[in-house]
């Protein structure tokens, strides 16, 4: 039969394993959630540049377009009567 030395070393064993894996266990969650908030970050950061981007070419593209718009500038257009048809009215 093992002694209460033994029983005491197992347990103390044991023990010691169990707050190893807790310690394990709470770094693996801190390095988790460190790289979601770091994706979350970079995904944010990304997210702004993207629509920063498309707002400045939607200034772009409408400033673009009032100056293709502009018709050119229209000649007035001269009835041509022949020189008959004045005189003999």
């Amino acid at each position: 039969m093992a002694s209460p030395k033994e029983y005491q070393a197992k347990a103390e064993a044991q023990f010691h394993k169990a707050i190893k894996k807790a310690q394990e266990a709470k770094q693996a969650v801190s390095q988790y959630e460190a790289a979601a908030r770091a994706t979350d970050e970079k995904t944010a950061r990304l997210r702004a540049l993207r629509l920063a981007k498309e707002a400045a070419e939607a200034i772009a593209a409408a400033e673009i377009k009032p100056a293709e718009k502009k018709p050119a500038a229209r000649k007035k257009a001269v009835s041509k009567k022949p020189a008959g048809a004045a005189a003999d009215g």
